[in-house]
């Protein structure tokens, strides 16, 4: 008995000790070691000559260039700041998801992919500081004219849109879809392609006739119009305010280091100023970075086509997003308030996310602090770069001017306006019998006035009508008058009377299915 009792003993004594050298070997392995080699590392390193290492989420978007040119890593690190530009294959998801857990301090998106990455993850963990871009012409819809001759030719049940998912390009259709009438085109409009590449690819296997529509970005669409008989439908340039990339900081990083968010704005401002005034500086910074990234393989026609597709926002540019500065300036651009809202309605109109979650408070997505800070400073971008030598001389201007706008145009050209389409405008109510617009009407049309400013380059043709009963020269004249009230009504909101023509249908015509006014716009041939 003894003996047995011994031999548990013993055992148990065993089994104990082995326990106690297994986690003393856990903890030499996880702690112990570790440490002296961490001591060790640090005796016989170096301290870093940086004080901050900032990481920004991105992809390889040649509008993100500046972000990752020499001139601001140089810069940057003479601050002792380093920047990582971090490619994460335009993951919005996986984006956002970084800086909810604080892996990176900044991020580029999209406002449109903000908002939808936003909803679907339940928060906005970062704030805007900084507007970077916005396409004008970057992303267009191209289509085979034996398919399609304008938007409106949309409007079939058969028409596919071929684009990359949760991509401007799918904005773009969003666009579109929102603010034209294509009542018969199918809920299952997207055809799906990865990337920009894999949608010309498509364009160049499909057969002309086919109902198909291919939405896609620079340098893709400098390629699918060589391809015989392609052209462009709709791009982003007659658009305004919609395809926008705007610097998210991570709210908490952004609340306690806003002197290193606002150096960091200062450096890009910098750089871009740089590179736009050497000669061709944003041409080669594109063509260098697309080989850097090994994205695509420009030639200068095509680093051309891509730099004349995206519109840099500036410093001045900027003051106006954020409601800053001189009010001439600040007329000439949309603020960043307003750009959310329309956004939004574009994204709850269509269906991608399915209400509001910011319930209309806008002015929380962004953070105007670090643009009122550079303002009040008198902040010149060409200050201590030696590229100007009279800076009370050389005022840096709004980059908005690189867009064509729309000017008068005499009769004949009216007739040769390319047609885009019909807009999407609840029917227009009058008085029976007469040209009075009803009062839900006037706000009707105050609110189309506001979509138009949207399209600045777009004009407009009033058509009114009426039912085929009564007096066909009586109808014709109310259906002139009609048009005419609603064209006064667009002028006196903000619509120059010169983008805007009225006409009369005959008596009867069932286009708009009786609608007593339809909006068409055109625009002039590209």
């Amino acid at each position: 008995m003894m003996s047995e009792r011994k031999s548990k003993g013993c055992l148990i004594a065993t089994v104990a000790w082995c326990f106690i050298f297994f986690i003393l070997a856990i903890a030499y392995k996880f702690l112990v070691h570790p440490y002296f080699t961490n001591k060790l590392t640090e005796d016989t390193g170096s301290s870093s000559r940086y004080e901050h290492e900032i990481n920004i989420a991105a992809d390889s978007f040649s509008g993100y260039a500046v972000l990752r040119s020499p001139f601001l890593v140089k810069w940057l690190s003479d601050k002792q700041i380093k920047l990582n530009v971090i490619d994460d294959g335009a993951d919005y998801s996986d984006r956002l998801k970084g800086l909810e857990e604080r892996k990176t301090q900044l991020a580029v998106f999209t406002i449109d992919s903000y908002l939808n990455a936003g909803t679907r993850s339940g928060s906005f963990p970062g704030s805007i500081i900084l507007v970077l871009d916005e396409t004008q012409g970057g992303d267009a819809l191209v289509a085979h004219e034996s398919a399609f001759k304008s938007i409106q030719d949309l409007n079939q049940p058969s028409t596919r849109l071929v684009l990359t998912p949760d991509s401007p390009s799918e904005f773009l259709a969003r666009v579109i879809l929102a603010h034209f009438s294509l009542p018969n085109l199918s809920d299952k409009w997207l055809s799906a392609e990865e990337g920009s590449s894999n949608v010309l690819k498509d364009l160049k296997r499909s057969n002309p006739s086919d109902k198909k529509a291919f939405i896609m970005w620079e340098p893709h669409v400098a390629k699918a119009l060589k391809e015989s008989g392609y052209k462009v439908l709709l791009d982003s340039s007659q658009l305004k305010g919609y395809i926008v990339d705007v610097l998210v900081a991570e709210r908490s990083f952004l609340k306690d280091n806003p002197s290193l968010i606002e150096t960091i704005t200062e450096g890009y401002f910098r750089a871009l100023f740089h590179y736009q005034n050497k000669t061709d500086g944003i041409q080669k910074l594109i063509t260098q970075d697309a080989n850097l990234l090994d994205s695509e393989n420009l030639d200068s026609q095509l680093a051309n086509a891509v730099a004349d597709g995206i519109q840099w926002k500036n410093t001045v540019d900027n003051y106006a997003h954020f409601g800053i500065g001189q009010q001439s300036t600040v007329m000439s651009q949309t603020y960043l308030e307003d750009i959310i809202g329309n956004i939004m309605s574009v994204l709850i109109k269509t269906k991608s996310i399915p209400s509001d979650p910011l319930n209309g408070q806008y002015h929380t997505l962004y953070y105007d602090q670090v643009m009122r800070s550079l303002q009040s400073s008198q902040f010149h971008p060409g200050q201590d770069l030696n590229l100007i030598k009279d800076l009370q001389a050389k005022v840096e201007t709004s980059g908005s001017s690189k867009a064509i706008a729309a000017t008068p145009l005499n009769d004949k050209q009216w007739e040769s306006l390319m047609p885009v389409g019909e807009l999407q405008v609840n029917a227009i109510g009058f008085v029976r019998g007469s040209s009075n617009v009803s009062r839900s009407s006037q706000r009707e049309i105050a609110t189309l006035a506001k979509r138009l400013q949207s399209f600045p380059n777009f004009y407009l043709e009033v058509t009114g009508q009426t039912r085929a009963e009564g007096n066909a020269d009586a109808n014709k004249q109310l259906a002139k008058a009609r048009a005419a009230a609603v064209a006064s009504l667009l002028e006196k909101n903000g619509i120059p009377d010169w983008r805007i023509r009225t006409k009369a249908a005959p008596s009867g015509n069932q286009n708009g299915q009786f609608q007593s006014v339809i909006f068409s716009v055109g625009q002039q041939p590209y």
